[in-house]
């Protein structure tokens, strides 16, 4: 792997009483699509939330680019570099595109894309056409290209995107595919939390399967696609 920009080992998390993450460890390197994969309730979202800084730990150590940075408060973690895009999106209904863009904005990062609307309006040609809609007149596809977009603004050297394809139409599916594959050509590093094996297999470099709390499988897409037995015990329906 190419240097690691984020290094997970031995990470647990609870809810509560219940035990979610069980000894959590990968690894990701820049400019690498990773695809965390695993049914509902695998423990993907609980992941990224921890990473995050949402979900505190219980055990472990999360290394982003070297320092650790397990139990700082999620504005610390944004603030070096680390975006999160979650399932259900959280956009401001009332706020104009630009406006939602706005609040995302953070001054240029070193060795990072510069992100400005007139370039992710490149990216995302819709969001262009439509600046002063409110985002609660939007389709959920556009909520989603909108939540990235947001994202983005605050110039990430990772993103976290939580379940991008879930629940779109297949050909907004697509364009979100292209749209991840564009980022990674801008030398992004993406950690993707996937159930679509046919959409991370497009997009991803290698994947990691959590089942129950615990990885189960780390290893390129090809080794996962050529690996029937893994994928009919920890991702068949």
């Amino acid at each position: 792997m190419m240097s690691a920009l984020l290094e997970i080992s031995g990470l647990d998390a609870y809810y509560g009483r219940a035990h979610i993450l069980q000894g959590v460890g990968f690894g990701m390197g820049r400019g690498e699509v990773l695809a965390l994969m695993g049914r509902n309730g695998a423990g993907k979202s609980t992941t990224m939330k921890a990473v995050m800084g949402l979900v505190p730990p219980a055990r472990g150590e999360i290394r982003f680019d070297g320092q650790r940075i397990e139990g700082r408060e999620p504005f610390e973690i944004a603030r070096i570099g680390i975006g999160y895009v979650p399932e259900e999106r959280r956009i401001f209904s009332e706020l104009s595109v630009m406006e939602n863009l706005s609040v995302g904005q953070r001054p240029p990062r070193e060795g990072v894309p510069h992100w400005t609307p007139e370039r992710l309006f490149a990216l995302f040609p819709n969001l262009g056409r439509m600046r002063d809609r409110p985002g609660g007149a939007m389709s959920g596809g556009e909520q989603q290209m909108l939540t990235i977009a947001r994202t983005l603004m605050g110039n990430p050297r990772l993103v976290l995107l939580d379940e991008p394809s879930e629940g779109l139409a297949p050909v907004i599916v697509e364009e979100m595919a292209k749209t991840i594959l564009a980022l990674k050509g801008e030398g992004l590093s993406i950690l993707l939390s996937e159930q679509n094996l046919h959409f991370a297999g497009n997009v991803a470099d290698r994947a990691a399967i959590i089942e129950k709390g615990i990885i189960r499988f780390t290893g390129t897409m090809a080794e996962l696609k050529a690996d029937e037995a893994i994928r009919a015990q920890y991702l068949s329906v």
